[in-house]
């Protein structure tokens, strides 16, 4: 299973006044984890859009175990959790400097037409996504 890890250096306006990193910084983090993963197994999230299909968030779902604070460097481990042709559900883990994991989690997104926002099948409208995701998810 592929997984990608990408250092984050915790930003100071990510925190708040203690200078530990605010809940709502993690999900931006996932999102660089998530197009890192993309564009290591060989595509573009910005060529997808290009070519009319996004890929919205249906669900995040985030488990805070430790604090990350100002001044450290994370690194963001990002995999494919699951896929169906249809849904895309990415893990991650933000693990800090110790090795000890600060958040755990899971976002699952799906893909649209642009104009419409109507679901469309990975499979049939992306079929080189669609051959390496399932390469990866019998990785799993």
């Amino acid at each position: 299973m592929k997984i990608s890890r990408i250092p984050v250096e915790v930003r100071y306006a990510e925190t708040d006044q203690m200078g530990v990193v605010h809940h709502s910084s993690y999900v931006v983090w996932c999102e660089l984890g998530r197009t890192a993963l993309i564009r290591e197994l060989g595509f573009s999230y910005a060529q997808m859009e290009k070519d009319g299909v996004l890929a919205p968030v249906l669900n995040i779902d985030l488990h805070y175990k430790q604090t990350t604070t100002y001044g450290e460097t994370v690194a963001v481990h990002t995999w494919i959790e699951a896929y169906d042709g249809l849904r895309v559900t990415y893990g991650y883990d933000i693990v800090n400097e110790k090795g000890e994991t600060c958040v755990s989690g899971t976002s699952t997104h799906v893909c649209v037409k642009k104009e419409t926002f109507r679901p469309i099948s990975i499979r049939k409208h992306l079929p080189q996504w669609h051959e390496v995701y399932e390469r990866e998810k019998k990785k799993m």
